[in-house]
């Protein structure tokens, strides 16, 4: 079956590669004080993982050399020293978070995904499935992209374990075989895979890209968003991988609103 810009085969080539899209949630749908949920993270060709962490196994070495792969990146513990950088200083913190956000900023590899959603917006719904569906779909098209380019590559979704397993992962078999809001999926693999973020750094970046997209949105705070928002899936200056959904009668003037 094919679909104009995206692929689908029950005769795979053998050396079809794949993409990875490492994704982490931010932002609680229960607590009324949180106006968004985010769900954001990073794609990246299948063989680059092992090189992304390594730069952050660096930087834990010089922040914590008595157990560097034991200091997990998460946002909310970087900047609130929290559980591992308790006791570390407060420059020193940001500055790591910084410098982690910048290895992303330097690699024209990586392609960032995010989705926010202001509760109200969607309400009574699930802003959480509502944001899945999007990503999905935003991903999606980008492999298909690619195979329209003569780079045929299909697609796997990790994401941290969360108390959305179950239903994110009866979403996206929804999606492959009866479609979603916008056509079908073609180019994923598979139900996504849950990992434990204390076993992959790259799980770590995509906690570090949704904490600092929500803070870019929640409380008006473009210092980290700004460090990487250059490595958000875009083509010809149009940008296609991040998403932003407001009430309606709701103004905004971020990034992807002013696009728009």
């Amino acid at each position: 079956m094919r679909a104009v810009g995206a692929y689908c085969s029950s005769r795979l080539p053998l050396d079809i590669l794949m993409y990875l899209l490492y994704l982490d949630d931010s932002g609680s749908v229960q607590n009324a004080e949180d106006s968004h949920i985010v769900l954001a993270g990073l794609a990246v060709f299948e063989r680059k993982p092992h090189w992304f962490s390594q730069e952050l196994d660096q930087i834990a070495r010089r922040v914590w050399p008595d157990n560097p792969a034991g200091l997990e990146f998460r946002g909310n513990d970087i900047r609130g020293g929290k559980k591992q950088w308790r006791g570390i200083e407060k420059d020193q913190r940001l500055a790591a978070y910084r410098e982690a956000m910048e290895v992303l900023s330097r690699s024209s590899q990586v392609h960032i995904f995010a989705s926010v959603v202001h509760k109200a917006a969607v309400s009574p719904n699930d802003p959480m499935e509502f944001a899945f569906e999007q990503i999905c779909n935003r991903f999606d098209r980008f492999l298909g992209r690619l195979h329209n380019a003569g780079n045929t590559q299909r697609g796997l979704i990790i994401l941290d374990k969360s108390s959305y397993e179950t239903s994110l992962q009866k979403l996206s078999l929804d999606f492959r075989t009866i479609g979603h809001r916008w056509g079908q999926l073609y180019n994923l693999s598979d139900v996504p895979l849950f990992v434990d973020s204390k076993a992959t750094r790259m799980i770590q970046y995509a906690d570090m890209i949704a904490h600092a997209t929500r803070r870019y949105y929640e409380n008006g705070d473009a210092s980290l968003f700004d460090i990487f928002s250059n490595r958000i899936d875009a083509v010809g200056g149009v940008m296609h991988g991040l998403t932003h959904y407001t009430p309606a009668n709701q103004r905004c003037n971020c990034l992807i609103c002013r696009q728009r």
